[in-house]
């Protein structure tokens, strides 16, 4: 392991109630945590990014594709590739995301 520090990211705003702070990243991988608001929304989008998410805390509402999830604390999924994907949260919580490749969006 390196003497060097991790670096820190700070908390950014990511709209809709958001917030989203990088946590540890390299050009291969990202871990991202998302805190959300009661009723935020992460608006559906796609990437060509691989993402896993953790839930950490909360419940939230989940699209994947076609289908519809209702996941709480320590449930995870996988969302593929160019896969359409979003969120609700039905309260209030934190997601924990790894990306690959990383985000470079991100930094």
């Amino acid at each position: 392991m390196s003497d060097e520090p991790l670096k820190a990211y700070p908390a950014v705003d990511a709209g809709h109630g958001v917030t989203r702070q990088v946590m540890a990243e390299n050009p291969d991988l990202m871990v991202v945590e998302f805190r959300f608001g009661d009723g935020a929304i992460g608006a559906l989008h796609n990437h060509v990014h691989v993402q896993s998410t953790y839930v950490k805390s909360g419940r939230f509402e989940f699209t994947v594709g076609d289908q519809t999830y209702d996941l709480g604390p320590g449930d995870a999924l996988v969302v593929p590739s160019m896969v359409t994907h979003g969120c609700r949260a039905v309260e209030p919580g934190t997601l924990v995301d790894t990306f690959t490749p990383r985000r470079d969006d991100f930094l």
